[in-house]
């Protein structure tokens, strides 16, 4: 009986401490959807807002700006295929990331800088991205929004 009881047990305990693959790590994954927003900022740094905004949008993408209904997909994408980004740079930097438990959507905030060139001022402002994940692991941004005008200190 007892050695029926510790296998038992055995068992169990082997069932707890095994890894689940099924189990997703969502700490990790909010780390990779921070470094995805990092990288995003990198790319429109180096090469400019419409090629990062592009390369990140997801193709339903939704934007929300100023003075505009929200633009939405294939109006979102020639919104930004028609911007000049020859005047300005923009550059931001997540404060804070969640994933949702199956890891398949997630949203970043942060703080936005937009450097214009003719300027000495930067201006800040805060913006919110949510992301949803394609099958092949990248992340892309099916929702962007900012908002002008925040204090930053230094």
């Amino acid at each position: 009986m007892w050695k029926l009881v510790g296998l038992f047990i055995l068992i169990l305990a082997s069932c707890i401490n095994s890894p689940n693959p099924d189990v997703i790590n969502t700490t990790e994954e909010k780390l990779n959807l921070i470094k995805a927003d990092e990288s995003f900022s990198e790319m429109s740094v180096a090469k400019g807002y419409k090629a990062a905004f592009m390369e990140y949008i997801d193709s339903n993408g939704v934007l929300l700006r100023p003075g505009y209904v929200p633009l939405i997909g294939a109006t979102a994408i020639d919104f930004l295929l028609q911007t000049n980004d020859s005047s300005f740079s923009l550059q931001w930097k997540p404060q804070n990331a969640y994933v949702s438990k199956s890891a398949d959507m997630g949203y970043t905030f942060g703080i936005y800088a937009l450097h214009p060139n003719n300027m000495d001022t930067i201006l800040y402002g805060t913006y919110v991205s949510i992301w949803k994940k394609e099958e092949n692991g990248k992340w892309k941004f099916v929702l962007d929004s900012g908002n002008e005008g925040v204090s930053h200190e230094k």
